[in-house]
């Protein structure tokens, strides 16, 4: 079992060689889109194997299509499980919404926000977890239109993980980008998330198109009202492990570190103060 304070890094393929060499000691664990490398072989497959062997791993998968109106690719969803018990790999988190229909979207598009729609994605949560023989952890996504909803993006989270008896990855740069976008307080959706699904959570950059419109992208820094949200979502559920996720413009390891350092200062912080209350 993780212990609470933990803190992980999304792993890219020119990470390889130097975590090969040596991960850094403030790393814990490292996240990986299974589809980025179930077909890895020669060096890179060799250099991967060799991290899973030494190193905790979570599986954070792109292609899974949760809420797709096509059926459930079996096929892939028994490659994924080939590879989640190839790695000894337990955690496996997908995102709340889809990207397939008639062909594949290339893009993680919204589940429209209706309680059709929570019964249809709770019934394919568990047969993902059948295949799977492991958990299926959902995650709220970043939302730029909300076609044919009947409920808000926080009642639609809520239902699903109730009515699919399953856990949460709470990103908390989502939550901070849709309540620009959506206009709502990023606080009152955090602190509504029941902490008892919560399986771990995720931290990023965004972009700022408009002061009236963020852009989910992974490819800047945190900046500081997500970093307040983090540490106001500590300080409400408590400390789970927490993964930052960098996918382009990607920094030396160094500056990566420093934002590593400041999410292990909060988790810190936050079970020194419960520490000392008990």
């Amino acid at each position: 079992m993780l212990s609470q304070a933990r803190v992980g890094l999304g792993l890219r393929r020119e990470m390889l060689g130097e975590f090969c060499q040596a991960l850094p000691r403030e790393i814990d664990f490292l996240e990986v889109a299974p589809e980025n490398w179930m077909t890895l072989g020669g060096k890179f497959g060799r250099q991967f194997r060799q991290l899973t062997e030494k190193h905790r791993f979570f599986c954070h998968g792109l292609s899974l299509s949760i809420g797709s109106p096509a059926p459930l690719d079996i096929r892939f969803i028994k490659q994924v499980k080939h590879f989640l018990d190839q790695h000894n790999i337990e955690l496996y988190s997908e995102h709340l919404s889809y990207c397939s229909g008639a062909g594949h979207l290339y893009d993680l598009m919204p589940i429209p926000f209706t309680d059709a729609a929570v019964t249809y994605v709770a019934k394919r949560v568990k047969q993902v977890e059948a295949i799977l023989e492991r958990p299926l952890i959902l995650e709220n996504v970043s939302f730029y239109a909300a076609p044919a909803s009947e409920l808000t993006e926080l009642e639609f989270v809520q239902h699903v993980l109730e009515e699919a008896d399953c856990r949460l990855l709470l990103d908390v740069n989502n939550i901070y980008v849709n309540s620009i976008n959506h206009q709502y307080d990023p606080f009152e959706f955090m602190r509504a998330m029941p902490t008892e699904r919560i399986a771990y959570l995720h931290i990023a950059g965004h972009y700022e198109e408009a002061s009236d419109l963020l852009v989910d992208t992974h490819g800047s820094e945190v900046i500081s009202p997500v970093w307040q949200l983090l540490e106001a979502c500590y300080q409400h559920h408590g400390v789970f492990p927490t993964l930052l996720e960098r996918d382009f413009n990607i920094p030396a390891t160094d500056e990566l570190l420093r934002e590593i350092r400041q999410i292990h200062g909060y988790q810190t912080a936050q079970l020194d103060k419960l520490g000392r209350s008990a």
